[in-house]
């Protein structure tokens, strides 16, 4: 009875361990269409906010990120392919984020210059 017992609490653990296995392996298989869309736009988002420019080595490491997951996914290397797409979106958010936080900077320092030259500007007429 007691192997009876047993068999009867390991066989569902068994079918679980498989199925999950099988699931895994079908997730595996798939390309990484969605991914992809995400990391597409991402990099556009990065290129359009000055990514280029503000934050060159970021950009340029989106970018190759990007054509290696591409040349994965033609391979139908698919978990290449999503880890390298995911890795070229990160890439690409950051250099957006760099090209944002150059520009605000760059608005900060002419408004800066601006207050100034009012401030001399006023001086100048106080002293005439």
């Amino acid at each position: 009875m007691k192997t009876n017992t047993l068999e009867r609490f390991q066989l569902p653990k068994l079918a679980a361990v498989a199925l999950g296995g099988i699931l895994l392996a079908g997730c595996a298989g798939n390309p990484p269409t969605e991914q992809f869309a995400v990391t597409e736009s991402a990099v556009r988002s990065a290129v359009s906010a000055g990514g280029t420019e503000y934050a060159a080595v970021e950009m340029r490491t989106a970018q190759e990120k990007w054509k290696q997951a591409e040349m994965a996914m033609q391979r139908e290397d698919y978990e290449e392919a999503r880890l390298l797409a995911e890795q070229a979106e990160w890439d690409a958010r950051v250099a957006e984020r760099k090209a944002q936080a150059a520009k605000a900077r760059k608005a900060v320092e002419e408004a800066q210059r601006g207050v100034d030259d009012l401030r001399e500007e006023s001086m100048r007429s106080v002293t005439q």
